[in-house]
């Protein structure tokens, strides 16, 4: 049975509130709209996010700037080599007083969990929070704890420094919703950035704006974003053509088409939308299909990356005439 679509008031909410947490990340860190952007479709999607840039250009300050805003529980991990999986997930501790065994549960169990580093870690412990992310829940001892909902994962990874490292393979990486990269600020908002942070810490007076039963309520309306069927099948077209175009080795998955879908209900949502534009895709198709392909050799050795290979793609896959993309929407 097919799920009404959001009112125009549910929608105003969701445009309003994360308006509210969009200005509360400026406070913070300016000129980073594009990355803003796909951060915030991604969480009304209630997927997970992984940023990756070179050091320094504010990915953990986004990660800790977004949790402070939502106002959820906040878990974070900073990761390292000696890192173990129950140092994530939790451990149970044997209480000889009661003669019984106590869940002590990790940073995972939170609404929105910064894994600062991620590629630092054993793969052993990266699996361990790709996993919950996955399933939602963590099985220690043969018992299993649900995670709190909604749940969300913003990792940070360096694609520099290398050394000592244990990059997250492709199958792990499938698990983000979404990959942003920050990039550097332009000449004016650097400035803008010395004046702010002048003495200061300006995630020190980051406040909530909103709470977790508020996004929990938002990410329920995001989900009942009306697709057309052409715009499913131009997300079709899209995923299709990363495994047949030749500059690939490797194409997106099925999953990429279903989280392109739920992240483009996400950003329609967020622009009072009741329906998905092909607009929202081609915005959205760059963060969420580019770290699920893999260029061939010749395309390295032509200096092209994925970035560039999935943006050339979207630009020539034909786009739904607006007319198909509204006809089929309810009323």
């Amino acid at each position: 049975m097919a799920h009404p679509i959001p009112t125009p008031e549910e929608l105003a909410e969701v445009a309003e509130v994360m308006e509210r947490v969009r200005a509360s990340i400026a406070t913070v860190l300016s000129g980073l709209a594009p990355a803003v952007e796909a951060t915030l479709s991604t969480v009304l999607a209630e997927g997970h996010v992984l940023m990756e840039d070179v050091p320094g250009v504010g990915k953990t300050t986004l990660a800790r700037a977004l949790a402070a805003s939502v106002g959820a529980s906040v878990g974070r991990v900073q990761f390292t080599p000696d890192l173990l999986p129950s140092d994530v997930t939790g451990v149970s501790i044997f209480r000889s007083d009661e003669q019984r065994f106590e869940f002590r549960p990790g940073p995972i169990f939170a609404n929105v969990v910064i894994a600062d580093e991620i590629n630092r870690a054993s793969p052993k412990t990266q699996s361990a929070l790709l996993e919950s992310m996955q399933e939602r829940r963590v099985t220690v001892d043969g018992t299993t704890h649900p995670l709190p909902s909604p749940f969300l994962v913003v990792a940070t990874q360096n694609p520099v420094e290398m050394e000592g490292t244990y990059p997250l393979p492709e199958a792990q990486r499938d698990r983000f919703m979404t990959r942003v990269a920050v990039g550097y600020p332009s000449p004016e908002d650097e400035l803008a950035m010395l004046d702010s942070h002048d003495g200061v810490d300006p995630l020190q007076s980051v406040s909530a704006v909103t709470d977790a039963a508020t996004l929990a309520r938002l990410i329920a309306v995001a989900r009942r974003v009306y697709a057309a069927p052409a715009i499913k099948q131009y997300i079709v077209d899209l995923v299709r053509d990363t495994r047949q175009d030749p500059a690939l080795r490797l194409g997106a998955s099925p999953r990429a088409s279903l989280q392109l879908l739920a992240a483009a209900k996400g950003r329609a949502a967020m622009a009072g939308r009741n329906h998905v534009l092909p607009d929202d895709l081609k915005a959205l198709a760059v963060a969420v299909l580019s770290h699920r392909v893999i260029p061939s050799v010749e395309s390295r050795a032509a200096g092209r990356g994925a970035e560039a290979i999935v943006s050339s793609l979207t630009a020539n896959v034909p786009v739904p005439s607006e007319a198909r993309t509204r006809s089929a929407r309810p009323a």
